[in-house]
């Protein structure tokens, strides 16, 4: 087994890794997160959620360090102010929604504060909007001035044959103009290719002057391995994939079973000397 040495970061994904499937922050993750907090590793989010879809966690979870939304298409402060954007180049927003309509799929624009969808009674919006905890706003369609503003893109669809099928679209239309990625098995992610992360990582390695080697990242999804290939350890959810599993340092629980909690205490926290500072334990 892998084990983590000097560790000074935790980044962790949300859904699938920080809270269970019906999005609860348990006791055992809060307690965990100030466990980490008093060892001085700090606690970084980032998902595929929008920024203002994090709020809820910052205060549970004693969040001092920045979170990175839209799989780092804007990072924020935890009082939401906004520290940089990360937008898609407008002309590939045009072609990826007009791609992704063709070929049958559901579409989301998110822009840094709004969501814009053309259905509202179409699968997951209504679990979304519970999810983030704002409504989107209905358009009959996407308009040039939305996607100039897009920061993700989101194809939707419940076949996943038809996902596959326009993840491999979207990658061979996009080429390297834009970041193309699994947040769910339902969900098509186009964002800047800078906004991954991947380079969420290394955003915070500079930002935070911590070497990528002492940074730990954990999560469960195809676009958490981005992450996961920058940082110097890290941790797979028991209810990932076998694929992501095996790109992983270390295999936790699943998020059903306080896999973050589990985590954090097995591998990282073992990482710090008892003076609160990164070291080696036996």
């Amino acid at each position: 087994m892998s084990v983590a040495r000097d560790i000074r970061l935790l980044l962790s994904d949300v859904d699938g890794t920080l809270v269970t499937h019906d999005k609860i922050l348990t006791d055992a993750a809060r307690a965990a997160a100030r466990e980490l907090q008093a060892a001085g590793v700090g606690l970084a989010l980032t998902s595929s959620r929008p920024p203002l879809g994090m709020r809820m966690l910052v205060e549970p979870l004693g969040l001092r360090l920045p979170l990175a939304g839209f799989n780092g298409g804007v990072l924020v402060n935890p009082d939401m102010s906004v520290i940089e954007t990360r937008a898609i180049d407008p002309h590939a927003a045009e072609q990826i929604v007009d791609l992704l309509l063709r070929l049958g799929l559901d579409v989301w624009v998110y822009t840094k504060t709004d969501w814009y969808v053309r259905d509202p009674n179409t699968p997951h919006v209504a679990r979304e909007a519970w999810i983030v905890q704002f409504d989107p706003v209905m358009v009959a369609a996407f308009t040039t001035q939305h996607l100039a503003r897009a920061i993700k893109i989101v194809g939707v669809s419940d076949d996943p044959a038809l996902l596959a099928a326009s993840d491999k679209a979207a990658c061979d239309l996009l080429g390297d103009t834009a970041s193309v990625t699994r947040s769910a098995a339902y969900f098509l992610d186009v964002t800047n290719p800078l906004a991954n992360k991947g380079a969420v990582v290394a955003t915070l390695a500079k930002r935070l002057n911590i070497p990528p080697a002492q940074i730990a990242t954990i999560g469960d999804m195809p676009n958490d391995v981005l992450m996961f290939r920058q940082s110097g350890f890290s941790i797979a959810m028991g209810n990932a994939s076998d694929e992501v599993k095996a790109q992983a340092s270390a295999v936790t629980d699943s998020n059903e079973n306080d896999g973050f909690a589990n985590a954090a205490r097995k591998f990282i926290l073992p990482s710090v000397t008892p003076d609160g500072q990164p070291g080696r334990r036996p």
